[in-house]
């Protein structure tokens, strides 16, 4: 019975892919006109569903909340919409008439798309909203714990994309999950590109496809406080950002590095937030709970709320409570409350100045979040190069909450659910993943003219001065010293032959 479900979903991928190549080689001949008239169907039907799709993510998945995602649904609709309407993505994209250049931009073809658990529904508007506005199809693979959001956030897409003129088969969705049919879409012949966001084992399976892959590395993002920053701000955004969702976005901070001078009267504002901060014995039962022996987070508590946490940790908290804090005082297997944590659970450390605090951020990344991002609370620019000059990231994110600035809420970033974090983690990509990443362009080059070549003359060297010069710098010998040396080696295996 059970392969009987396996070859189904196999088959089912092999049928959608099929589906898919059809309705692309139609898509790529659609004018800019057609493709942005798909788009705008596409987001009035994201943000009718975005109330919706969100109770249904929450609903199956149990992580995150109502609010958040319904805020997340609206942004992957109308804030993406915004930013990628005025985008070139078919025919002559650029005209350079001084260098006689022209780009041409063409679809990739036939995109795979990994859903992950945290934010299904989306991951999915967003995903088929740039890949279709660059002309190519999409089939998702959600994750098993959410099929059913994503399946319907994938059908609303569908229905708005083909209600304006797009192609059936455009947009598809795997309904029978399993490994097996993931792994099938992600290395079937039509697939072009694979656009990964889950855990990091399917990210680097993706990478191991043999497939182009744009993935999302996991974010260990640690949250610098330095002595001129805004302390209630700081304090209110880190909050902000870290509770947003509950801590499913790979953005959202996960620790807090203040200075020494004003880490007290931080503590004091982020209590005033809600924060509230674990003494050692809670440390330790929440860190059992939170965390599994690898390093990695106990699913049971992703995205889930602080009163959750609290009660399979067995201990009490206050009822205003929207995060958990760990005073911390390194990085590392000792330490498990150091790794990326998508809930609500933050770490602190305290530094004797921004000098140290550099360098515990840069331990932080080091243990699971190395080219995603680091937050940073200051009004000292000096400081603030420093750590965008030093840092393996590729969002420094400056006085504003992570998790909503990493993503381009908060921030003038692209607005995306993939964060790319370049070849520190093992990918292509170091920006936001937009339609842009899935072109092709085409480059059209007219003849310029011959560069001038200037001819230079063979060095002509006298031999006869050459070895005149050779001699004269070659080591002088003493000829009697050589004799002297001759005579006592002679005298020296005469002695030896008897």
């Amino acid at each position: 019975m059970e392969l009987d479900r396996d070859l189904c979903s196999l088959q089912e991928a092999r049928n959608l892919v099929r589906a898919a190549r059809k309705a692309q080689e139609a898509l790529k001949d659609f004018t800019q006109e057609q493709v942005d008239k798909i788009i705008d169907l596409m987001r009035e039907a994201g943000e009718a569903n975005a109330a919706r799709l969100a109770m249904m993510a929450v609903s199956e998945t149990g992580m995150g909340n109502y609010e958040d995602k319904c805020f997340k649904n609206y942004f992957a609709s109308r804030t993406l919409y915004d930013f990628i309407k005025p985008m070139k993505t078919v025919g002559i994209i650029r005209e350079d008439r001084e260098q006689k250049l022209w780009e041409i931009a063409e679809p990739v073809g036939v995109i795979a798309g990994i859903i992950p658990t945290t934010n299904p529904t989306s991951t999915v508007i967003y995903k088929a909203m740039i890949a279709l506005k660059a002309r190519n199809a999409i089939v998702f693979s959600p994750h098993p714990s959410a099929v059913r959001c994503t399946n319907e956030a994938a059908k609303i897409m569908h229905q708005a994309a083909v209600a304006a003129g797009a192609p059936e088969g455009v947009i598809g969705c795997i309904l029978n999950v399993s490994m097996g049919a993931t792994n099938e879409l992600m290395k079937h012949p039509s697939i072009a590109m694979i656009l990964a966001t889950g855990g990091s084992a399917l990210v680097k399976a993706a990478y191991s496809s043999g497939k182009p892959a744009l993935g999302v590395g996991p974010g260990n993002v640690p949250a610098f406080v330095e002595r001129s920053a805004d302390l209630a701000k700081a304090a209110e955004y880190i909050i902000m950002g870290k509770t947003f969702d509950n801590g499913t976005i790979c953005a959202s901070e996960q620790a807090i590095v203040a200075e020494e001078c004003i880490a007290d009267d931080l503590i004091n504002h982020l209590k005033r937030f809600g924060a509230h901060f674990l003494d050692p014995e809670e440390v330790t039962k929440v860190s059992k709970v939170v965390m599994l022996g690898n390093g990695g987070v106990n699913p049971k508590v992703v995205g889930k709320d602080p009163k959750f946490i609290a009660q399979l940790a067995g201990i009490s908290i206050p009822d205003r409570t929207r995060c958990l804090v760990a005073p911390l005082s390194g990085v590392g297997p000792q330490w498990p409350l150091s790794y990326e944590k998508l809930t609500t659970v933050l770490g602190f450390y305290r530094v004797a100045d921004w000098h140290e605090g550099c360098e515990r951020s840069f331990q932080l990344l080091e243990a699971g979040g190395v080219g995603h991002s680091l937050a940073i609370h200051c009004n000292n620019e000096e400081v603030i190069r420093e750590f965008a000059l030093k840092k393996p990231v590729n969002r420094i994110l400056v006085n504003t909450p992570a998790a909503m600035g990493g993503v381009g809420a908060t921030t003038g970033l692209a607005p995306s659910f993939t964060l790319g974090c370049g070849t520190w983690a093992g990918s292509s990509v170091s920006e936001n993943v937009t339609p842009q990443h899935l072109l092709n362009i085409k480059r059209v080059a007219w003849h310029l003219g011959i560069p001038e070549r200037k001819l230079v003359e063979p060095m002509k060297v006298n031999q006869t001065q050459a070895q005149a010069q050779a001699q004269t710098q070659a080591p002088q010998v003493d000829a009697q010293l050589v004799q002297e040396i001759i005579k006592q080696v002679m005298q020296h295996l005469n002695g030896m032959k008897c």
